[in-house]
């Protein structure tokens, strides 16, 4: 049919899928959809394949315009050319420019070509995975001001997660600057924010009821949380190290970390007590590709640190009122805290501060300058005595066995 306008605007939906030919545009087609929706469509044929084509959209694109449109594309494909390929090319130009500047695909960048050569990158990478693209991701990174980044901050540090705040502002800064060095900013929104808390640094280590309550919190809050908190406990190795820890780093009772799994880069052998190992039997696995130990769904470790540990923390202080007959007031304590109370806990039972270190892993102190070179003995024995007499007194602790301490150094069983 020779369609005209007064012919096009009465044409009305039907349940199925309306397709009209302009009798004066061959291969012009007026498309009406059941919803209601209508449309100009041409067909013309390159040299290899038959294509259709959309013009736009009616009453936006009328008749005569459709018209003009259809003859174009009819006339382009005569001398070869294919504009609808053309056209879904430009529209994904158009679309990939539009998304150059995005937050997500920034920060994408930003791990690819900068966090992937440091051997933080990763634990960097998760402040800005958790709080930056969940606030910034699909914004334009023009439109990110000093004022969004602090009220981004000010978001987590009233959430209690001070350090937190400090972490994501440090970060974030730093991808902000690479922003600036990329020329994608002309100056970084974070110039002149201050972190939202002054760190101090923290001494708390658990009492002896302390330990009681928190071990007995363990075993009510369950998996993953209980376990992994205990483990923090017995071995006083750092939060990611055991978060992330496998069954394929274990091998029977000692727990090998390789140089790209601990914060100096120094491969580390951690002897299990039996304790340590008990509690690593007592773990229904779930079983995934990379062999996560403490895991909810097999494909990632444990995440989510700050509720975990409120978890334990709630426990503990409902186990103590159980246990005192009153309401105990507990202060804070978090995750890095359990590394101190262990080396605290060594210290009291007499062992000797360079073996602690080494249990630690550590490089300052003792362990640093010319004796961090030439000194290579592992001190595998001693931390496994270290380790064992630890862990036997957190048992005692917990059984309520522990009234008398005996420093190892004085050669003494208890």
């Amino acid at each position: 049919m020779k369609l005209t306008d007064a012919a096009v605007d009465k044409i009305k939906p039907t349940d199925k899928r309306q397709e009209i030919p302009d009798s004066l545009t061959v291969g012009l087609y007026f498309v009406v959809q059941p919803t209601g929706r209508k449309g100009w469509q041409v067909r013309y044929r390159t040299p290899t394949v038959q294509r259709r084509m959309t013009l736009g959209a009616y009453p936006l694109i009328g008749l005569k315009e459709a018209r003009t449109r259809a003859r174009d594309a009819l006339l382009a494909a005569h001398d070869g050319a294919d504009p609808a390929a053309e056209a879904k090319a430009t529209k994904e130009k158009r679309a990939d420019l539009n998304d150059r500047d995005k937050v997500s695909r920034l920060l994408k960048q930003f791990r690819k070509r900068h966090l992937a050569g440091l051997k933080s990158g990763d634990e960097a990478y998760r402040f800005l995975e958790r709080f930056v693209l969940p606030a910034w991701g699909d914004r334009d990174i023009h439109t990110i001001t000093k004022r969004d980044l602090i009220d981004l901050l000010d978001e987590i540090a009233d959430s209690g997660r001070m350090t937190t705040a400090n972490r994501v502002l440090a970060h974030t800064r730093k991808f902000l600057n690479w922003c600036v060095e990329r020329d994608v900013l002309g100056a970084s929104p974070a110039a002149g924010v201050k972190p939202p808390a002054k760190e101090k640094n923290r001494d708390r280590v658990l009492s002896d009821d302390e330990i009681r309550w928190f071990w007995k919190a363990c075993d009510s809050v369950g998996h993953p949380w209980g376990p992994m908190a205990k483990l923090l406990l017995l071995t006083g190795q750092r939060l990611n190290e055991v978060a992330q820890m496998t069954d394929g780093e274990i091998n029977g009772d000692t727990w090998h970390l390789s140089t790209d799994r601990t914060k100096n880069g120094r491969a580390h052998d951690v002897p299990l007590s039996d304790a340590a190992s008990a509690v690593l039997s007592d773990i229904e696995r779930i079983k995934g590709r990379a062999g996560y130990v403490f895991t909810t769904t097999g494909d990632s470790a444990v995440q989510g640190f700050h509720k975990g540990r409120a978890h334990i923390a709630g426990a503990m202080e409902a186990i103590a009122k159980e246990d005192t007959g009153q309401a105990v007031d507990i202060p804070h304590w978090g995750f890095h805290d359990l590394r101190r109370t262990a080396a605290t806990g060594m210290a009291r039972l007499g062992i000797p501060v360079r073996v602690t270190e080494a249990v630690l892993n550590h490089v300052s102190g003792t362990a640093g300058g010319i004796v961090s070179v030439y000194q290579r003995h592992d001190y595998a024995d001693e931390k496994r005595d270290a380790l064992d007499a630890w862990s036997r007194l957190v048992i005692d602790l917990v059984e309520g066995r522990a009234e008398n301490v005996i420093r190892i150094s004085e050669g003494a069983e208890r």
